[in-house]
């Protein structure tokens, strides 16, 4: 009976063991880390990734190094596509995305796959939209833009880099639409970017240049002629735009952030998806992880897991609502 004890007892410590080994390696560290970036080099994309490799390699969270896939196409679709249906349990493979992404995977531009058909990972900050004038504009603020633009919408013309549906357009419309006036009245302008939305600003071409905060207060930085009317945001800005009043403040109900963070794919395991948690957890908690999102003109917007989750599928909700009352989703 002695020797028969000793021999299950061994048997179980080597379950045991073994067990141990198994759950341990599936959360080991990603041998190969990378961060994939669903655009060309430079942009929104580019710079969320850029803030994950420049942290974790500044901080040393991870041991391998990590680098940047560029994929794009469709302001995040491909890369979706291709995580989803081709990479669905890599640990090794993050995600970049914006507000951008869950605008138009609220807008059904992401084919077949929807905001369950990944699992959200972090968030690394946010911007937000700026409603920006002239400095000799005679709007010193928003309600007298508002009362000029509800007199004769078409003397007023807004301008940003976006086409019709996108995040920028997006915040005209709800500008136009707090100002009592139809959407589709409004004279919109879309550009290439915000570079030439600013030069067309400055040229007086348009009124009102529908831009991000950061974007603003690199403007300003610079010296560049400019004033910003509105904050769409819950609450006012540190910094530069401190003394900028919310549109809310002003009695116009606009609020437009815009995130940054990552997904990873829907069948990473809970092991290898709370190591990714972790990672980014820590890593905020760092003072280089601040100086990166001040460096990158992101704005604190520190999420993980289920709280971040939580907040895309609410965020994408919205944004089906929003995009539905503007006649954007085809029935």
């Amino acid at each position: 009976m002695t020797m028969t004890f000793v021999k299950k007892s061994s048997a179980l410590i080597a379950a045991g063991l073994l067990s141990l080994s198994f759950f341990g390696s599936a959360a080991a560290e990603p041998t190969k880390p990378e961060c994939i970036a669903p655009a060309q080099p430079g942009g929104g994309f580019d710079l969320t990734c850029r803030v994950a490799l420049n942290g974790f390699q500044q901080t040393g969270l991870l041991k391998e190094p990590m680098r940047t896939i560029y994929m794009p196409g469709g302001v995040g679709a491909v890369a979706y596509n291709n995580i989803v249906a081709q990479r669905p349990n890599d640990p090794n493979a993050i995600v970049a995305f914006s507000g951008g992404s869950l605008l138009n995977l609220a807008q059904g531009k992401f084919g077949k796959y929807n905001e369950n058909d990944v699992r959200w990972l972090a968030s690394i900050g946010s911007d937000y939209g700026v409603a920006i004038v002239r400095d000799d504009s005679p709007y010193k603020d928003l309600k007298s833009l508002m009362e000029a633009f509800k007199e004769d919408p078409t003397k007023i013309i807004l301008g940003a880099g976006g086409s019709v549906g996108s995040q920028d357009w997006m915040k005209a419309a709800l500008t136009a639409k707090a100002a009592g006036v139809d959407y589709k009245k409004m004279r919109f302008v879309a550009f290439e970017g915000g570079g030439e939305a600013v030069t067309a600003l400055r040229g007086g071409h348009i009124q009102a240049y529908m831009g991000d905060a950061a974007e603003a207060r690199t403007l300003l930085d610079g010296g560049t002629p400019i004033r910003v009317l509105a904050v769409f945001n819950n609450e006012r800005l540190p910094g530069v735009l401190a003394n900028v009043p919310t549109a809310a403040e002003q009695g116009f109900d606009i609020n437009w952030p815009i995130i940054r963070g990552f997904y990873v794919g829907p069948k990473v395991s809970d092991a290898d998806y709370q190591f990714w948690a972790k990672a980014f957890e820590d890593l905020m908690k760092t003072p280089e992880f601040a100086k990166l999102q001040e460096q990158q003109g992101l704005f604190p917007f520190n999420k993980t897991g289920a709280e971040l989750d939580t907040f895309v599928k609410e965020r994408v909700s919205h944004y089906k609502q929003l995009a539905d009352s503007f006649g954007l989703i085809k029935k």
